[in-house]
């Protein structure tokens, strides 16, 4: 079968699991707090959208643009995560597995912006990981939180 390229990214597939995990949290909150499910729902469906549409560039400038987007947008999902945990709206085991899931987007978008830009420069070849290393899903859990420097033991 023939599939879209952004179907075969890691983080794309992270980011679908994520959107239903999103969606439940944006359902489960209390009356009154429609603000934030909408807000919820409109990053969490930005950043899969925003993968998505880079994969389906053909520059590397146009793909690191859309891939920031994304990124931006997982910032942005965290920091309502933030509100509503402040706020008492979001139980722990909810935020803690929102949390575990957005880490590993933002590490592996990170590290593709990076990729793509150095690539851009001519500085991307011998530096370290490549982009098709950490968008591959070898140990993409553990090589992720050791991208990002997070050790949550």
């Amino acid at each position: 079968m023939i599939g879209f390229d952004h179907e075969r990214l890691k983080v794309y597939q992270i980011a679908i699991q994520y959107i239903a995990l999103a969606d439940n949290i944006a359902f489960s909150l209390p009356r009154g707090r429609s603000y934030l499910a909408d807000q919820l729902g409109r990053a969490a469906l930005s950043i899969v959208l925003n993968i998505a549409e880079g994969a389906g560039e053909f520059s590397k400038k146009g793909k690191a643009r859309f891939y920031r987007m994304a990124l931006r947008s997982t910032t942005e999902w965290a920091a309502i995560m933030d509100v509503c945990k402040i706020l008492g709206l979001i139980d722990e085991h909810a935020e803690s597995q929102a949390r575990d899931l957005l880490i590993q987007i933002v590490a592996i978008l990170t590290t593709m912006v990076k990729n793509l830009t150095e690539e851009n420069q001519g500085e991307g070849k011998g530096k370290g990981e490549g982009l098709y290393d950490v968008i591959s899903g070898d140990n993409s859990h553990q090589k992720v939180k050791s991208l990002m420097g997070v050790d949550r033991r």
